[in-house]
């Protein structure tokens, strides 16, 4: 069976679109299939962001679609040529598992990151020290290279933020996160305050649920929510397991996560309060160094 790419953001997005001008044109997969030279299976390929859409297939299915906007003809076109286009991670593709480097690509290019974590500091938000513990911890079989090569991809992600055109990314965490001791009281003193110093809302925000607060929306576990500019982007849901991870695009699934996260907001201590528990909680470990 011939193997196809996996499906990127922008696969999906460009897909998606084509497959709702093509219903909207009352245009069945056949006929469409039919003038770019392909069969239906091409078709639903494509439209699924599994197959990639050449620059002359673009032009006759929206000819086809009886598309004249010129603006989201050349949007669309656009679209096909950056889903081509390889991001940074391209040089650790020997070492990524192809999951990872497709959220790697649902990363780079959300507008939002929304992420609740009951357990961990976001990697989007570790230091080296403390991504180094966690990853030494999970990769036990890996030699420090590869560990080396594992925490310098952790870093280049931090980037993102960085930028001028960094997401908005707000950032949930459980007491937990800031109590559970990765790399001894110093790493830990050091992590916290890389919170307290990065938190700068709106734009980045970080907020804890306390202890005392009991039941909250998120004890099934951790999760991030990516959200994109674009009318014709897809949110997307990322879970994480043992093995890999699960990605969730359908409306109500995701419209169900996202109303999770807002319930999660109100229960979290606003920004302020959540900085001076953080700062607490560092000083308690920095009296422990």
């Amino acid at each position: 069976m011939p193997s196809h790419p996996r499906p990127t953001v922008r696969r999906r997005r460009l897909g998606s679109e084509l497959k709702r001008l093509r219903e909207e044109a009352g245009v069945k997969m056949e006929a469409a299939a039919e003038e770019i030279g392909g069969d239906k299976s091409k078709i639903s390929r494509q439209e699924n962001g599994r197959q990639r859409v050449t620059k002359l297939e673009i032009q006759a299915l929206l000819d086809l679609y009886g598309v004249q906007d010129q603006r989201l003809r050349t949007a669309l076109t656009t679209l096909a040529r950056e889903g081509r286009r390889k991001g940074w991670w391209a040089q650790y593709s020997v070492i990524l598992p192809d999951g990872f480097q497709e959220r790697l690509a649902i990363e780079s290019d959300a507008a939002r990151i929304h992420v609740f974590q009951p357990l961990l500091v976001p990697g989007l938000l570790q230091t080296l020290e403390y991504a180094t513990e966690s990853i030494r911890a999970v990769e036990k079989n890996a030699g420090e290279e590869q560990i080396e090569s594992y925490v310098s991809v952790r870093m280049s992600r931090q980037e993102i933020l960085r930028r001028d055109s960094a997401p908005q990314y707000v950032c949930i965490l459980d007491e937990a996160v800031l109590r559970r001791e990765i790399g001894g009281p110093e790493t830990m003193a050091s992590q916290l305050e890389k919170l307290i110093e990065v938190n700068s809302p709106p734009e980045l925000t970080i907020q804890v649920i306390p202890f005392g607060h009991g039941w909250h929306a998120g004890l099934d576990g951790a999760f991030s929510l990516y959200s994109y500019p674009d009318p014709m982007d897809l949110d997307v849901v990322n879970l994480d397991y043992l093995d890999g991870a699960l990605y969730l695009e359908e409306d109500g699934p995701v419209e169900r996560y996202k109303l999770a996260f807002d319930d999660l907001r109100a229960s979290a201590l606003p920004s302020r309060r959540s900085m001076e528990l953080i700062s607490q909680v560092a000083r308690d470990f920095k009296q422990r160094t």
